[in-house]
């Protein structure tokens, strides 16, 4: 097969020619829980692979996604400490897909709280999509914490990515997949899908509120992939997923990330401008399209940008799953070659 991208992965090949670019195997946790984080809220956390290997975060998308047993087959389980975990209202956590006490502030205290709980004393970061902003977020709050970040398929929850995706851009390329999410919303609401699509996952209906979410989920798991995943549609049928996952996506996109301006991502750069940083993107990624990689990638051109050339989104296409794992096998030949870090 020729499809190794050249240029771009050369120099890493020759400095680590044994660079594994393979998944790892599945593993189950050796501890979980549930760490109290407000008087309303709950998150479950667990950990797996090596207890006093070198410790990483993982962050998950959506928000409102949660995470899964395969998240953790990115990392080598004998030199890792892998910790997930589910943000407020998602996966395992409590109260499920609750809106109150739930913004990026939140999260951010969250993840130093589960540090300080597990007594980590700095980790790396890993997260994509909604995972990538929320690591980028993260590490702006906390940079002396975080060791180095791989972060895949760019969200910067800026204006221009919400429309793109929500309303109507994307449209272009997947018109079929998204006329039932137009549908729901009569023609008089169409001017804000966001906006309409708020009212109806936040209704006191509850059939109101799962019809939205589905639609919600259905869309966003339509577009996902370059080539359609039939199981990851399918999750668009689970109410349970659907609820936590559309309303909590939804309740960010409306508040804006509660960020304070459009840009305020970017324009906080400096201070993790020094963080090894590897960022991986799909070519055709319609969810999180490459303009923003791209634009993260010119003010931060420290950062190594992997542009996988026949993929879409997800984490779990054959080439971006790839990049993810050889970005971590080379953070951990570095951390090999340096030493412990100082602490």
């Amino acid at each position: 097969m020729s499809d190794q991208q050249p240029s771009a992965s050369m120099d890493l090949n020759k400095e680590f020619p044994e660079l594994n670019r393979n998944l790892y195997p599945q593993i189950e946790p050796y501890s979980t829980g549930f760490m109290k984080v407000s008087d309303i809220h709950s998150i479950y956390w667990e950990q797996s692979g090596n207890p006093s290997g070198h410790p990483v975060v993982f962050l998950h998308g959506g928000p409102g996604g949660g995470t899964s047993p395969s998240n953790r087959r990115f990392f080598d389980p004998d030199f890792y400490r892998i910790i997930l975990f589910d943000q407020r209202g998602a996966g395992k956590s409590t109260p499920h897909a609750c809106l109150v006490e739930n913004t990026t502030w939140d999260l951010i205290d969250d993840i130093e709280k589960l540090r300080e709980h597990l007594e980590i004393p700095e980790w790396q970061v890993f997260g994509g999509s909604w995972g990538s902003t929320l690591a980028l977020a993260y590490s702006q709050s906390h940079p002396e914490k975080v060791t180095g970040m791989v972060l895949r398929g760019i969200f910067l929850l800026r204006k221009k990515e919400i429309d793109w995706f929500y309303e109507g851009g994307a449209a272009a390329i997947f018109p079929d997949a998204w006329e039932p999410f137009r549908d729901l919303i009569p023609e008089n609401e169409r001017n804000s899908f966001i906006d309409a699509y708020f009212k109806r996952l936040n209704s006191e209906d509850q059939e109101t509120q799962f019809a939205a979410a589905r639609a919600w989920t259905k869309w966003e798991m339509m577009t996902a992939h370059l080539l359609p995943n039939e199981e990851n549609i399918k999750r668009g049928d689970d109410d349970y997923f659907s609820l936590a996952f559309a309303r909590i996506e939804n309740h960010y996109f409306v508040n804006k990330g509660f960020f304070p301006s459009d840009s305020f991502l970017l324009d906080n750069i400096e201070k993790i401008r020094h963080i090894n940083t590897t960022i991986v993107q799909g070519r055709y990624d319609v969810c999180c399209p490459m303009m923003s990689a791209w634009d993260l990638h010119k003010a931060w051109p420290e950062a190594d940008l992997k542009v996988v050339r026949d993929a879409g989104h997800s984490a779990n296409e054959p080439g971006i799953a790839a990049e993810l794992v050889a970005a971590n096998e080379k953070l951990k030949n570095i951390i090999k070659k340096d030493g412990p870090s100082n602490e």
